[in-house]
């Protein structure tokens, strides 16, 4: 296992260095098509050396299950190639591989600096892999405008955010002349971007969907039955929103009742992100006095606005853990700030999604117990394995799992914010229909904005960037939901207490379902 993680952060040193491995720092990889097909040939070496091996502990055998659900995903995903579809990827790469240091800060700043440096003289050369990798027939112009809106954002980013986050004069000026000719390719990318033309389909279709259902998550159902369960969820939920309706304002009507505690938000951003500060430490002591969980020394969130180059493909908050390979324990809860070019109408849509009765339920969610408590724990796993390897099935699912764990200890002790957590559920169920029926039918963009804008609370905005989303990333959205009701199951299973049950679980690593059950029954 320790030989073929080398072989895996060599070959994807960003992960590597966001992981917190030491010495892959000073390059983004190899984004050429040549380098690209020969780590695929090795993929399927390692997939066959690792199916031929037995024995070992049962950790062992789970660690060996694990990277062989990695390996099949990508495999099966070889015939759906990112790196000839997406421009997107590339990009986020990028910018993920010169922010996210600075962010963390766990070097000295001259050390930060002299690998930033060494990134940024290869960004020409990853847009220009990019140019030659993306195939007309192949690429969907809906992903090409979503990668569009993404790099009119780099020069921001390189020559105004990151710098402002470097205190030395010295060091800051050496970014600045490095990050200038990063910023004029990104200009040229997004040029090349406006003219691009292509034919392809972003609809990755279902067999591919249910064999990534079957073989990476491990679930033993595939996009069918994950739609029916959907609408399943759905129907059951929204009768219970119904009956929580009622008692807040005496109609049926849980929409209308949602719209009017919409009304009721921060005022500008900045208030917004304050508030989500203030929540996340409320549900901290929440769990702490609850003995929910069992917290790890020094773990930490700072609650902030989201970056930049963010801003134009999430409109919801997210979370960037600590690098588990390190001690650090400090994470990061990102608020759902808008872009710069957004309306005054556009910004107080973002503002009326992210209400005050909802904000229990998003810091739940995104902090404690949820994301943040979780990554933190896991990180104490032994197993290095567990450490690079996870599965949004499990992570996504423990973040929703949470959530209905914590309305069963009383947090949501409102009806409006009851009505809330109900509704970001409510929400998953909608996303479980919406991403089967976008990748496995030929639902149209516009119904599934519809969709999704009456059968949550998201306002037509806020649906408009979650479709596009589910356009981009398939599979991913079913899996909040998807994952909690299969914790539920575990849990149903499990004879310890809810500290204990939490703590095993958690502890395992963000492992597919079925070998979570295994890891925490056992």
């Amino acid at each position: 296992m320790d030989e073929f993680l080398a072989w895996y952060f060599a070959n994807n040193p960003i992960t590597a260095t966001s992981l917190g491995a030491d010495g892959y720092a000073r390059t983004l990889g190899d984004f050429t098509e040549t380098g690209l097909l020969r780590y695929s040939k090795e993929r399927v070496t390692w997939l066959e050396r690792l199916s031929a091996q037995s024995g070992g502990s049962p950790d062992d055998e789970i660690d060996r299950e694990l990277v062989l659900s990695h390996l099949r995903g990508e495999l099966a995903l070889d015939g759906w190639p990112w790196w000839r579809r997406d421009p997107s990827v590339y990009l986020s790469s990028i910018f993920g591989s010169l922010f996210v240091p600075f962010q963390r800060a766990l070097q000295p700043e001259a050390e930060l600096v002299d690998d930033a440096v060494a990134r940024l003289a290869e960004v020409p050369g990853v847009l220009a892999a990019c140019r030659t990798n993306l195939s007309p027939d192949l690429a969907a112009d809906l992903l090409v405008r979503r990668a569009l809106g993404q790099a009119r954002t780099a020069r921001g980013l390189l020559t105004r955010t990151i710098p402002g986050m470097i205190s030395s004069p010295a060091l800051r000026e050496r970014f600045v002349d490095a990050a200038s000719p990063a910023a004029d390719a990104f200009d040229g990318f997004a040029a090349f971007l406006e003219e691009f033309r292509c034919g392809g389909t972003w609809r990755m279709g279902e067999e591919l969907y249910s064999t990534l259902l079957r073989e990476r998550e491990m679930l033993g159902y595939g996009a069918a039955e994950l739609h029916a369960k959907g609408v399943e969820q759905w129907d059951l939920l929204d009768t219970e929103m119904r009956a929580v309706a009622s008692r807040l304002d005496g109609s049926s009507g849980w929409r209308a009742a949602l719209e009017s505690l919409m009304d009721d938000h921060p005022p500008t951003l900045e208030a917004m992100r304050a508030e989500y500060e203030a929540e996340t430490r409320r549900a901290r002591d929440f769990v702490l006095e609850r003995e929910l969980v069992t917290f790890p020394d020094g773990e930490e969130c700072d609650v902030l606005p989201s970056a930049e180059y963010n801003r134009p493909i999430l409109a919801v908050a997210h979370y960037i853990a600590p690098p588990p390979l390190t001690p650090s324990r400090k994470g990061y809860f990102f608020v759902p700030y808008t872009p710069d070019s957004f309306t005054e109408e556009q910004v107080r849509q973002r503002l009326r999604s992210n209400h005050r009765a909802q904000m229990p339920d998003t810091a739940v969610h995104e902090a404690y117990p949820g994301h943040h408590w979780h990554l933190s724990h896991m990180a104490a796993n032994p197993r290095t394995v567990r450490k690079v390897f996870r599965t949004p099935y499990f992570s996504e699912g423990w973040g929703l799992y949470v959530e209905k764990m914590m309305h069963e200890q009383g947090y949501f002790d409102t009806p409006a914010t009851e009505l809330a957590y109900l509704d970001g559920r409510i929400f998953r169920a909608a996303r479980m229909v919406v991403d089967t029926a976008l990748h496995c039918s030929d639902m149209p963009i516009a119904e599934a904005e519809q969709f999704m804008a009456t059968k949550s609370a998201l306002s037509p905005e806020t649906a408009a960037v979650e479709v596009n989303r589910y356009c981009a990333w398939p599979t991913q959205a079913p899996s909040y939901l998807t994952g909690a009701l299969e914790i539920d199951d575990i849990r149903a299973s499990y004879a310890g207490s809810l500290r204990s049950f939490h703590d095993k679980l958690a502890g395992s690593g963000g492992l597919p379902l079925g070998l979570a059950r295994r890891a925490t029954l056992s």
